[in-house]
């Protein structure tokens, strides 16, 4: 039992840290595998991880091991000199993905910023077709292809006026393509937005538009790599490759990280992009310890199993207000005839932490290691709220 009590960290948090997010009323101390315990030590089964990024699970040993081994012998030097361990997970990405080279940096939206970069200097040109209900990211670059108004608004003038399209609908990306676009970019499969799939054909249409009019296509998979959606990306469920590829969250298996590959041909030169922390040695060595237990713990095929049993189960609960279930792996959206707050807040009180988006669906995105007996559990206190 901690001596720590929740309002005092609370009271620091109000005030001393920019109250940007809308927090629950609990603080997290410890966690391993899909479960998180409070300072309290009461235990959750966790849904949210840390919006998808904990896809190995909390502190697995492989990466714990990776960070322990990396930090007893170099932390952090500055790109103007090789490492080992960076060149390494350069090499590892372009097998995964079948690219050609990576750029590294620490985050989602630095990912999408460097793409929205590269396309710039590529192509020539300056703007970029996004999808409605999108999101990649909120930096201003990110926030400029970023859908929700909410977060648009306060920070006008962006980097370019807004142009989205419907998700889902290729003709719309083809009509909205002007002698300025550069390219489009578009998430795999919706997160922020909904957890949205794409129909049967649309990402190929899409890939085939980008190809008739010279413009590139970048795949935001900041939220969707990694194993999430049951393959190490969303792309190898639709069999094509993107100009550039995004990626961050579960890339360091915990450990902040980031992002991109491009194909053969599309690269920065020397001085056209940095990050001082990007593909620092810690880092790399966390992501090299994820990718190595998505491998040796199976974890593609556990998300696809359990994933299918996750999203049947789900169809077949006695859930009030209850209109579709979608999803691919174990990235999962329910959406609800009602606001979701109140079954995120009885959820929570009863041991399962939930993430609400589009403030009618219910985003599951748990650790890849999660199991049967917790989603049993998980899917009972749904139906109990």
């Amino acid at each position: 039992m901690s001596s720590i009590n929740y309002e005092s960290i609370a009271q620091k948090d109000a005030a001393h840290v920019m109250q940007t997010y809308g927090r629950q009323p609990i603080a997290l101390a410890s966690g391993k595998g899909a479960l998180v315990r409070d300072i309290y030590g009461v235990e959750y089964i966790d849904c949210v991880a840390g919006i998808a990024v904990n896809n190995v699970g909390h502190c697995h040993p492989r990466v714990v091991e990776a960070i322990k081994s990396q930090a007893e012998k170099l932390i952090h030097v500055s790109n103007l000199y090789y490492t080992e361990v960076q060149a390494n997970l350069a090499e590892e990405l372009v097998k995964l993905t079948g690219m050609e080279r990576a750029f590294f940096c620490n985050s989602g939206a630095e990912a999408v910023e460097a793409a929205m970069k590269l396309a710039r200097v590529t192509t020539g040109k300056t703007e970029f077709i996004a999808a409605e209900r999108s999101f990649h990211g909120r930096t201003m670059g990110s926030l400029s292809v970023t859908y929700k108004e909410i977060y648009r608004a306060p920070f006008r003038p962006l980097v370019q006026e807004e142009i989205f399209v419907p998700y889902d609908d290729a003709n719309a990306m083809a009509e909205a393509i002007t002698e300025k676009t550069a390219a489009i970019i578009i998430e795999p499969i919706q997160g922020e937005g909904g957890v949205h799939v794409p129909s049967d054909g649309y990402l190929q249409e899409v890939r085939r538009i980008c190809d008739e009019h010279g413009i590139l296509l970048i795949f935001d998979e900041v939220q969707t790599g990694f194993g999430r959606t049951g393959k190490w990306f969303c792309k190898d469920h639709f069999g094509l490759q993107p100009d550039i590829m995004c990626m961050a969250k579960a890339m360091g298996g915990g450990f902040p990280m980031g992002g991109i590959v491009a194909r053969k041909g599309i690269a920065f030169g020397k001085g056209q992009h940095a990050s001082t922390f990007g593909g620092n040695p810690l880092a790399c060595a966390a992501a090299l310890g994820s990718i190595s237990a998505i491998k040796e713990d199976k974890l593609l095929e556990h998300a696809t199993e359990v994933g299918i049993y996750f999203m049947d189960k789900l169809r077949k609960a006695n859930i009030s207000g209850f209109k579709e279930v979608r999803g691919r792996g174990l990235m999962i959206g329910l959406e609800l005839e009602r606001n979701c707050t109140e079954i995120v807040e009885y959820a929570r009180k009863n041991g399962v932490l939930l993430n609400s988006t589009s403030e009618t669906v219910i985003r599951f995105a748990p650790p890849l290691v999660i199991t049967k007996d917790q989603i049993d559990r998980v899917v009972e206190v749904i139906e109990q709220a």
